[in-house]
């Protein structure tokens, strides 16, 4: 594991998250201690590795205030194979739906490329001495083995010159003929398609485009190095080892962002009927969440170690009312702040892709200098506020909805602003803004 990302200390991982989500510092603490452990778990002997199991999260907050935020942004800075979905999404077994088993079909296949992805990196030397090697060869071709000493060695001259050229991009013009990769037909993870057909499925797939010809096509130099890249790192990955090395990441380090967990909770003494398939969809969640072994693509995985972190907003139920056995498997309890308008001033300003900077830059495609005053981004947090306070709360997201609002006619316009500065002002936001925050209805239906 290396130091950048892997086996960062807790304060680091804190330290990172804090340039992209505002606030939230329980939750970050939390998940960031659960991460560190997991690195320590690998430090251990193997005897004790197999009992120190990982302390899975239940984030409890409101939509839109950074629960999937600090998640994903964590899986891509550690590498880990992630996958999030939303609980509401699964049925119990016997109903119409996807089964939970799924989720860990589909965290494999994640798996498997980030896998390849690195792999790649690893390699990207011979990658890209093969690509060079194919695509010369397609320019010069190759001599006999009878040419004579003389003709080889200028064939040697030949190879380095056009090695030159071909490196600082002089020959990317160039058409050569190559043949296309076979498409790559998905046979699907998700579903309820058990792995043993899958694996038939694509059996067929495999046998049908070995029996075709590839097919062969011009294109130019530029393309063809994406096309022979390819081809490069199917023949130097082994396809068996990158399952072996799947399944090890996936099973050491996978991370299941399990979210709207409160949907599928049955709120007590309603005195409804409730929906059968909420329950039954817990019980099915139980023993993946437990420990348990999923056949998948890449050989059977056992989740004994995979961190599952859950998450809603449970205003309508409570994590009681999830069924005890479910509750217990999430021994880590964080709850998250609601945004007031000073948290939503800083998420305009504070992190590193902030939505100013997002509009900053998409303005400045068409050059368009867009400059927004304090003054200004101080009333759109306040309206965002109000807009919460007065419909549902929805976060965050409510920043994103406000500015749209603002920056329409802008956006509209870009092209007439073309190599000019446009100053987003107060005057502008409570144009745009104050009729519409005045009237609830106005609230409820345009923000």
């Amino acid at each position: 594991m290396d130091r950048n990302s892997r086996n960062m200390t807790p304060k680091e991982i804190v330290e990172y998250l804090d340039r992209y989500v505002v606030g939230q510092n329980k939750a970050k603490k939390t998940i960031a201690v659960a991460l560190r452990n997991r690195w320590r778990r690998m430090q251990l002997d193997d005897e004790m590795q197999r009992d120190v199991t990982p302390k899975n999260i239940l984030m409890i907050g409101s939509t839109g205030v950074g629960k999937t935020e600090i998640a994903r942004r964590l899986s891509r800075m550690m590498r880990l194979p992630f996958i999030k979905v939303e609980a509401s999404k699964f049925t119990e077994v016997g109903f119409v739906g996807r089964d939970v088993e799924s989720i860990i079909r589909d965290l494999s296949t994640t798996a498997i490329q980030l896998v390849r992805e690195e792999e790649n990196e690893k390699n990207a030397e011979k990658i890209e001495a093969y690509v060079e090697n194919k695509i010369i060869e397609k320019l010069l071709p190759p001599l006999p083995d009878s040419a004579s000493e003389e003709k080889k060695r200028d064939y040697e001259a030949s190879f380095a010159r056009m090695s030159r050229r071909l490196e600082n991009g002089e020959l990317d013009h160039l058409k050569i003929e190559v043949e296309m990769p076979p498409p790559r037909i998905d046979v699907g993870t998700g579903g309820n398609v058990p792995p043993e057909m899958m694996n038939v499925q694509e059996s067929i797939i495999k046998v049908i485009g070995g029996l075709g010809k590839r097919e062969k096509r011009e294109v130019s130099i530029k393309e063809a190095r994406k096309i022979l890249a390819i081809e490069a790192s199917e023949e130097l990955l082994e396809e068996e080892k990158l399952n072996e090395m799947a399944l090890k990441k996936v099973q050491e380090g996978g991370v299941v962002f399990l979210d709207e967990i409160d949907k599928i909770a049955v709120p007590s003494g309603s005195g409804q009927r409730q929906d059968p398939s909420k329950e039954g969809v817990q019980r099915d969640l139980l023993p993946i969440v437990e420990g348990s072994t999923v056949n998948t693509k890449i050989g059977p995985v056992d989740t004994d170690h995979i961190l599952f972190i859950a998450a809603g907003a449970f205003h309508l139920s409570k994590p009681s009312d999830l069924i005890p056995e479910l509750q217990g498997r999430f021994p880590l309890r964080v709850e998250l702040d609601s945004l007031d308008e000073e948290a939503l001033y800083r998420i305009l300003t504070e992190p590193k892709n902030s939505l100013v900077k997002q509009y900053e830059a998409l303005l400045a495609v068409e050059d368009v200098k867009l400059i927004f005053e304090d003054e200004a981004l101080r009333a759109i947090a306040r309206y965002s506020t109000i807009a919460n306070e007065k419909s549902e709360d929805i976060g965050a997201r409510r920043l994103h909805t406000v500015m749209e609002r603002i920056l329409e006619d802008i956006s509209f316009d870009a092209d007439s602003y073309s190599g000019k500065s446009v100053v987003v002002d107060l005057k502008l936001v409570e144009e745009k803004l104050e009729d519409i925050i005045e009237s609830e209805d106005s609230t409820r239906y345009i923000l």
